[in-house]
């Protein structure tokens, strides 16, 4: 058993990162500040079932307040602190950039001083599959520069790497990022576009497509990137990047026919110039976590799919 804090444990990967752990009988301390990004309530219903859990800890607050953090590490104990707290979303880092800058890089490392100072040796970070930019070469590799991410949120991110590195540097810290490809499944944040597009199709309403379709996204299920993040928490390395994807590339215009088939109804198109900050293709290369984290993505796109579509006409009762 081991005791975890899990900073943005009500979101949508946290919140099922925070059940898997709980599961296999880990000690969780969820620190989040359910934010108005999205509306709060759906945060506090996904952690409705591991607050029943007696192993489990909710902590309200936000990790730019390092006076919080001093709190909660001092009394925590804690074995390893998984980050995955963050303003996400590309376009909206483009509205914000300064409160993206604000609570993505600060608050990483105010969480990193928190370790240095309380002796908390191991750190996962939540990064992305953004940092790689408009990357000519595909598969996107650990190995290439990702020196030109093309909205605030992909720099941020890319910057809590470089300060991870720097404190595994200079204290030994061990950590891992993980860079998350396009993550769908129960629970996905309102605004993503799976999640957007089923609530819409199923309800009869257009749908806001952005470009001709022809873009391509890496769209990996919400379990096996909770598999890869578990993997990453139990084997620890100096410091080391794994991107976690499904490995293969989907057309937005395959995708929303894929949304179409599972819920039996057709899309009404409003099609749009593509947006600042969008990428024409995210597709991982999976062999490095492959090798050292023995991560498999099990669920294809076709079956996840239909597994969100069944999840969103079962909440929607």
């Amino acid at each position: 058993m081991q005791r975890l804090l899990v900073t943005g444990g009500a979101g949508f990967i946290g919140s099922h990162l925070v059940e898997r752990l709980l599961d296999r009988g880990d000690e969780v301390v969820c620190l989040d500040d359910f934010n108005d990004y999205y509306d709060p309530a759906i945060k506090r219903e996904n952690i409705r079932a591991a607050a029943a859990h007696q192993r489990f800890l909710l902590i309200e607050g936000d990790i730019r307040d390092a006076a919080l953090l001093e709190a909660v590490a001092r009394d925590g104990r804690f074995d390893a602190v998984v980050h995955l707290a963050a303003r996400a979303g590309v376009r909206a880092s483009i509205r914000e950039p300064v409160l993206y800058e604000d609570v993505n890089c600060r608050g990483t490392l105010n969480l990193l001083e928190m370790c240095r100072r309380h002796g908390i040796g191991r750190f996962v970070f939540g990064s992305s599959s953004s940092v790689y930019g408009r990357a000519s070469r595909v598969p996107f590799s650990e190995e290439d520069p990702a020196v030109h991410p093309i909205s605030p949120y992909a720099a941020t991110k890319r910057a809590g790497e470089l300060l991870c590195f720097v404190y595994h540097h200079l204290y030994g810290m061990r950590v891992t990022c993980l860079r998350f490809f396009t993550v769908y499944g129960p629970r996905q944040r309102p605004e993503m576009a799976v999640a957007g597009f089923t609530r819409r199709v199923i309800g009869g309403e257009p749908i806001d497509v952005y470009g001709d379709g022809s873009s391509r996204r890496d769209y990996t299920h919400v379990d096996d990137i909770v598999d890869g993040a578990t993997r990453a928490i139990d084997t620890p390395f100096p410091y080391e990047v794994f991107n976690l994807g499904e490995s293969r590339t989907v057309a937005l215009g395959e995708l929303i026919a894929l949304i179409e088939k599972a819920a039996g109804r057709k899309a009404r198109i409003n099609r749009l110039p593509e947006q600042p900050g969008d990428v024409p293709v995210t597709y991982a290369d999976v062999r490095r976590a492959g090798e050292m984290l023995g991560y498999r993505p099990r669920v294809p796109i076709e079956d996840g799919i239909e597994r969100y579509v069944s999840w969103w006409r079962g909440r929607s009762r």
